[in-house]
């Protein structure tokens, strides 16, 4: 029984990295990427998502829950998962062990940002292109963010890998072979917009 609930948690676990987490994440960054057009680009966009309707409880059904869940039972595999990468160098050995540290930095990056942004729009700050700005002017939180930001596209892009494998979809070699090198393309390439969105607001 317990061995049962465990494949049906992190079945759920990695349902919940691709959809809804994940298309928030790709979501997310088009919208900061809008700040390589400007200011007043950014603003707009910004203030259309704040201004869709029943916007909380989106926030919360859609992205708030099943993101602690993904975090919570997340942190669980991370510190119980045994890693082989000391006897076994292979190139997914050593992809599991980052895909756990990753979503540890990963959860430290988006607690903070979602303190910095969310939480202090609830107190009445306002989430625009000048908080962003203010924000990453520090070296250290442009550091941060860097990081943040690249750990959480790695987190994003390797868990694709990975879901493809825990649903089915990718079981023969050559299929998880094609899967690795589709999941690096999307990790460059929204590195790349990541990035570029992050530097628009230096």
């Amino acid at each position: 029984m317990a061995g049962n609930r465990e494949f049906v948690y992190r079945r759920l676990h990695s349902l919940l990295g691709v959809i809804p987490v994940g298309l928030f994440l790709i979501q997310h960054l088009v919208i900061n990427h809008f700040a390589t057009k400007g200011e007043e680009s950014f603003n707009k966009a910004a203030h259309f998502m704040e201004s869709l309707p029943f916007r909380y409880a989106l926030e919360i059904g859609i992205i708030f829950l099943p993101l602690l869940f993904h975090a919570i039972y997340g942190l669980y595999i991370a510190f119980t998962a045994k890693n082989n990468t000391s006897n076994f160098g292979f190139f997914r050995n050593w992809m599991f062990r980052l895909q756990r540290i990753s979503g540890v930095i990963t959860l430290i990056f988006v607690v903070w940002h979602v303190w910095e942004t969310r939480i202090a729009a609830a107190f009445g700050a306002e989430v625009n292109y000048q908080m962003m700005e203010n924000i990453l002017a520090s070296p250290f939180m442009l550091g941060f963010y860097i990081v943040g930001v690249i750990s959480t596209i790695f987190h994003f892009a390797n868990g694709l890998w990975s879901f493809g494998v825990s649903w089915g979809l990718t079981v023969s070699p050559r299929s998880q072979l094609i899967s690795t090198y589709v999941t690096l393309v999307i990790f460059i390439a929204l590195s790349f917009v990541g990035l570029r969105a992050i530097f628009a607001f230096v």
